[in-house]
Order: structure tokens, then sequence, then C-alpha cells
């Protein structure tokens, strides 16, 4: 299964605020199966502990070390946010929800960190005008 499918991806969502974008992002995981809604509380629990913006307009937001034990399996969720939203002063345009088993997260992690830092791939995800083409883009961008 693939962790990131058309049901995972929102594309030009305009969220009041980085709460909301982050309950955005987990409800899509929960309606995925990949864990249940308390988790949603944990990626709360754990923005507010430290925050999940990695720079760059990416926001990676997650649960806490304790919610391991809630994740049925590994999948992201992605939010696409042209206008942008706030994290503690920083402005993320793109959110990405992730759930993942064992250690897998650290290669999801590297492999979008390395995808978006990319400014142009940056710009066609932000710019994707379905699911399926975002989705293309990660897929492409993984692989490498």
């Amino acid at each position: 299964m693939s962790i990131l499918t058309k049901e995972k991806v929102k594309l030009n969502v305009k969220p009041g605020d980085k709460t909301e974008a982050i309950r955005i992002a987990g409800q899509l995981l929960v309606e995925a199966g990949h864990v249940p809604a308390e988790y949603v509380d944990k990626m709360l629990e754990r923005e507010n502990t430290s925050s999940t913006y990695l720079g760059g307009g990416l926001a990676m937001p997650h649960g806490t070390n304790d919610s391991k034990s809630l994740i049925r399996s590994t999948g992201m969720s992605v939010l696409t946010v042209p206008d942008g939203v706030d994290f503690d002063g920083e402005t993320a345009n793109l959110i990405i929800g992730l759930a993942a088993v064992g250690d897998e997260h650290l290669e999801i992690l590297s492999s979008v960190a390395v995808l978006v830092s990319d400014e142009d791939d940056m710009q066609r995800i932000l710019q994707a005008k379905s699911e399926a083409e975002l989705i293309a883009i990660f897929e492409e961008g993984m692989e490498a």
C-alpha cells in the first residue's frame, strides 16, 4: 500500500491556524485507517512541545513518542496551503501529517526534506492541479 493516496491529499486548504491545519492533516490519517482519532491529539501535543516547522515552507506534524503504539500502519497526508499558515512566526505552505511504524519516519523525513529543499519541486507541489499530480511529484522525488 502506498503511504500517500488521493484520499490523503487536500489541495488549496485555508486553515485558520496551525491547530486547524494539524487537525485536518491528522484527520486524513484517521480516515485512512493509519491511526485512531486520539493520535490527532498527540500531534497537537507534540506541536505544543516543539514546533514541527522544518523550514522552507514545510511543516511535518506527527505524534509524540508515546503515541507510537497507536499507529496501525505508516502513512502520510499532504495539505497544500498557498496562502500559508503561521507556525510560530514561520509560514508553512506545505503540511505533511505523518504516522510511521518503527523507524520508517526517518526515511520518509529525509526523502521529503530532499524533495522540498529543491525550490522547483516545492513550487510544483504547491501548484499541483490535482491529487494525482501531487502524488506523482512525491513518488518521483522519493524514489530518487
